[in-house]
């Protein structure tokens, strides 16, 4: 098969587009004919990315890419759920090869069926940021309806799945965006948006239950006064913002998205049912999939490759 494959940690100009090996699959495990999947530019610095299970470093070169959208061409011994033929999409271990290639082999229970009203280059979009939105309000702010939310960066590929998601929930949704695309994030369903480089959040909005920051740096910090006593900040900024620093009052979260296929099929029955879209940023070709890990992208939405085309 045809694979982009990683021979550098964080260091774009040593993903190759070259033959690799297929995989072969374990009793637990399907193979997937990818059509498409998402990018997480930031994937190359991730210390999962390049360390086992076993904790030892995985041997190079390594295949990037773990937000799958595909067909399932084989199923282990031990998979009963899925079949041959298979629309499937989902978020696939980090520490094993990922989907930047023709095949890949995944868990099963990793996976879920496929939106029925998204094509593969859309679906690819959703996995990681969809799931990272869900688990953030849900899981670990319990956003409840009529609740106030800020959301840090709105329009990325996970702020812009949280304005939508919390919007849905009821909860009165304010989110930071460049000035470019406040008029997007209110599309997508914030009933209030602040541009960042020109509208200080902190001079304009008091009394929030819930922060999700996406974005990091000083938003941290900044964030603390817009917090109502007993409120929530939910944060998913790399580095690791210092929680031990939140005032007694707040209640502050750091976390790291977990694959889950319960969650997937709740994100596609949203999709399907109208209340949910991916927003798709640039759509690259696997052979030109190294310029997605290469570029600083400042736009809206999820950058994707597109392995065998919207249709095929």
């Amino acid at each position: 098969m045809r694979a982009l494959r990683a021979y550098a940690r964080n260091d774009a100009t040593r993903l190759i587009y070259e033959d690799a090996p297929c995989p072969e699959i374990s009793a637990e495990d399907v193979l997937i004919r990818i059509h498409a999947c998402g990018v997480s530019p930031s994937e190359l610095s991730w210390p999962t990315t390049w360390i086992a299970p076993d904790q030892r470093d995985r041997p190079l070169p390594i295949i990037p890419g773990h937000e799958v959208s595909g067909v399932v061409t084989a199923c282990g011994a031990d998979v009963a759920h899925l079949e041959i033929g298979d629309e499937v999409y989902g978020l696939i271990d980090f520490q094993r090869d990922g989907a930047d290639a023709e095949y890949v082999a995944a868990r099963a229970i990793e996976l879920a069926p496929k939106p029925s009203n998204l094509d593969h280059v859309q679906t690819a979009a959703v996995p990681l940021s969809g799931l990272t939105a869900w688990q953030a309000l849900f899981d670990y702010a319990r956003l409840a309806r009529g609740q106030r939310l800020l959301i840090h960066g709105g329009a990325g590929g996970v702020g812009s799945f949280a304005v939508q998601l919390a919007h849905w929930r009821g909860a009165h949704v304010i989110a930071t965006a460049s000035g470019a695309d406040t008029d997007l994030v209110r599309a997508l369903g914030a009933d209030e948006v602040f541009d960042y480089r020109t509208e200080p959040f902190e001079d304009a909005v008091r009394d929030v239950d819930i922060v999700f920051d996406t974005v990091g740096g000083a938003i941290w910090q900044r964030s603390w006064r817009v917090l109502r006593p007993g409120g929530v900040l939910v944060s998913i900024a790399v580095p690791r913002p210092p929680i031990e620093s939140a005032p007694p009052s707040i209640r502050a979260i750091w976390f790291v998205v977990a694959s889950r296929a319960d969650q997937l099929l709740a994100l596609a029955e949203l999709i399907d049912a109208g209340h949910l879209r991916p927003v798709i940023g640039e759509v690259l070709p696997l052979a030109r999939g190294s310029e997605a890990y290469a570029k600083h992208r400042t736009g809206p939405g999820k950058m994707v490759i597109n392995v065998v085309g919207v249709d095929a």
